[in-house]
């Protein structure tokens, strides 16, 4: 049975600790949108309207957002802006301390070592089911590793872009605005315009990775902090700590399960011993949490293929074949069936028809 257009395309994951829980993520994560779409000439209105949000929002200090109504609105403001690179620009301009608490938190540290650690530290209270790592490597890189793992948020672009944009102008706080990082990884495709994506981190960039990461050597952890503050830094986490008495919305095995198969899609079917050893839980386990859930193995794939070539459908720069590959299909024939199964319609029929109704 085919999947209409106009259904819902997500699948929702199940949660032990919190089944169907929104994640959220702090108001001032969103300080100055509005201003920026109207920059860009966007209809403020409009957009926050498709997100379910209210543009008094953007900004609250204290207020949680949907974390799926904050990234849909800036998916929302590059679609109407037609600015595609509406995230990398707005991340780009960000100012850290506009984070709120968190931003003054990690601009309090000593070193920008301490300062991405505190940034970690506190992130959970920041974001809800995301995650942001420092990944040391032998040959004396790191990288700054950044994702949301909420399995329901496909489209995620956007915020990819304005998070890692975020974090470089955090180290640029240490190193100076002309500082730019080894490389930059995003998961999403190769975008049109992605040569300013190059523009903006001053560095190469490389797209369909397995995490969106910013990559830098190890020895700038040790740069001071201009505006360093041991009893400013305190202060802050304090205030974080008793500002979150929220629920705690933890990451399923089931999630995790589908953010490791999403990953490792470009490699083709991924085994499910693989992804157990990956997620270093015994191949029993994973069996069992998606048992609970209702799922196999099998189907979780399928949805996650489903929902990915669904979403990069909808960008016209992206081929058939490079989606087909994108999704874990060696052959656009049997990519082409996929989408017959999911949808009744020729992949070109879906696009057609995809970009018919947006307009």
């Amino acid at each position: 049975m085919g999947v209409g257009i106009g259904e819902t395309l997500t699948i929702s994951a199940g949660n032990s600790t919190g089944r169907d829980a929104d994640p959220s993520v702090m108001a001032s994560a969103a300080t100055g949108v509005v201003k920026f779409i109207e920059r860009q000439r966007g209809d403020v209105d409009r957009i926050f309207g498709n997100a379910g949000m209210s543009p008094e929002m953007a900004g609250l200090p204290t207020l949680q957002l949907s974390l799926s109504s904050y990234c849909r609105l800036f998916e929302e403001s590059a679609r109407i802006t037609r600015n595609d690179n509406f995230g990398l620009w707005f991340g780009n301009s960000f100012d850290t301390r506009d984070l709120g608490l968190v931003g003054y938190a990690a601009l309090s540290a000593s070193t920008l070592g301490d300062a991405l650690n505190t940034l970690i530290d506190l992130f959970p209270l920041h974001q809800q089911s995301s995650s942001i790592s420092l990944v040391k490597s032998p040959d004396g890189l790191v990288r700054l590793e950044y994702r949301i793992v909420a399995p329901q948020i496909i489209e995620r672009r956007q915020d990819a872009e304005l998070s890692l944009g975020m974090r470089l102008n955090l180290i640029r706080e240490a190193m100076g605005p002309s500082w730019a990082p080894e490389e930059v990884h995003f998961e999403h495709p190769k975008p049109e315009a992605w040569r300013e994506h190059e523009r903006a981190f001053g560095s190469p960039v490389f797209f369909s990775q397995p995490a969106n990461a910013i990559i830098f050597r190890q020895q700038i952890l040790k740069q001071m902090m201009p505006a360093a503050d041991s009893r400013l830094m305190s202060a802050m986490k304090l205030c974080l700590e008793r500002l979150s008495e929220r629920r705690d919305v933890r990451s399923s095995i089931t999630d995790r399960i589908r953010s490791a198969v999403r990953a490792r899609l470009p490699e083709g079917f991924p085994a499910i011993e693989g992804i157990a050893a990956e997620l270093r839980l015994p191949l029993s386990t994973v069996q069992r949490e998606l048992h609970y859930d209702g799922l196999n193995y099998s189907t979780l794939v399928e949805n996650t293929r489903r929902d990915l070539a669904l979403s990069y459908v909808r960008q016209r720069q992206l081929s058939f074949s490079e989606i087909a590959f994108l999704v874990g299909y060696s052959e656009l024939s049997a990519f082409s069936r996929a989408v017959r199964r999911w949808t009744g319609l020729s992949p070109r029929a879906l696009r057609a028809e995809v970009l018919r109704s947006q307009g």
